[in-house]
């Protein structure tokens, strides 16, 4: 396959990796009425949706982990999407709150290519998601930075220059900072449409928040908290409301309608940063 181009690898030291033009890579996937299709990457990324797609692989079962693969359900799309760790089940949260962001997938494209000896290298990375431009990210959720061992770091080499040649981005998403990651957690369980209430509760949530005050007396000013706190919740999951979210979520948080980084948008996997 191709040329081979020197790239950094882990520790320093320089490896060769064939990182041609994009002609020599290819993309395996499982297409719409389940036949498993084999493309130039090339093609593929201009013609399949991978944001429709189910996984090409499924995700591993770890013996003795306490969180194994299950499916999130995106506020989104309004479909579940294939989820295989809690790492990545975080950066979904992240990723599900983005404005840009207007698809989702997990695992559906594996990437091929030949290394410098001729071997068939391959890689699926965990997550996918489509940009309200077109453009597309393909990411992996590492619990730690090693996770993956060198040959995740040689796939990272790889699938960077190939997500450039397209137009897209590739990224090892970190784990997200235990505050932020418990928040956007209690957030998520409030994403469904079903917690924005009755038609008017929403505009009287919004209109009790116009300017910053705490998250008790906002809801309290607009009617009984058990029925409005949902709609607060939800509304902060959907960005119309805003408070910070590096610092634990309690009733006297400041919450307002004012939009920025305060509400968790400029975090990892965000639109901000891609």
């Amino acid at each position: 396959m191709g040329s081979k181009n020197t790239a950094a690898a882990a520790g320093g030291r320089s490896q060769h990796i064939q990182t041609d033009t994009g002609s020599e890579w290819e993309a395996v996937f499982v297409d719409p009425v389940g036949q498993v299709v084999q493309q130039r990457w090339a093609d593929a990324v201009l013609a399949v949706a991978f944001e429709e797609l189910e996984p090409v692989s499924a995700f591993p079962v770890v013996p003795g982990r306490r969180w194994g693969p299950g499916q999130w359900w995106s506020a989104t799309t309004g479909r579940h999407v294939a989820c295989g760790s809690a790492a990545m089940r975080a950066q979904l949260m992240v990723l599900d709150r983005d404005p840009e962001v207007v698809g989702l997938a997990g695992r559906p494209v594996r990437l091929l290519w030949r290394d410098a000896r001729g071997q068939v290298r391959s890689w699926v990375p965990q997550l996918f998601a489509r940009h309200r431009n077109g453009t597309a990210l393909l990411a992996d959720c590492p619990s730690h930075p090693e996770a993956g061992g060198e040959r995740g770091q040689r796939a990272a080499t790889v699938l960077e220059a190939a997500c450039t040649q397209a137009g897209w981005s590739y990224r090892r998403l970190e784990p997200l900072e235990k505050t932020l990651s418990a928040n956007l957690k209690w957030l998520a369980g409030y994403r469904h449409p079903r917690n924005a209430g009755r038609p008017r509760l929403a505009a009287a949530v919004r209109e009790a928040f116009t300017q910053p005050r705490p998250l008790i007396e906002g809801a309290e000013a607009v009617g009984d908290p058990i029925e409005v706190l949902p709609a607060v919740f939800h509304a902060l999951w959907h960005g119309h409301l805003t408070t910070p979210l590096d610092v634990p979520l309690n009733e006297r948080v400041l919450v307002s309608t004012g939009a920025g980084g305060a509400n968790g948008h400029g975090g990892p996997g965000s639109g901000d940063e891609r």
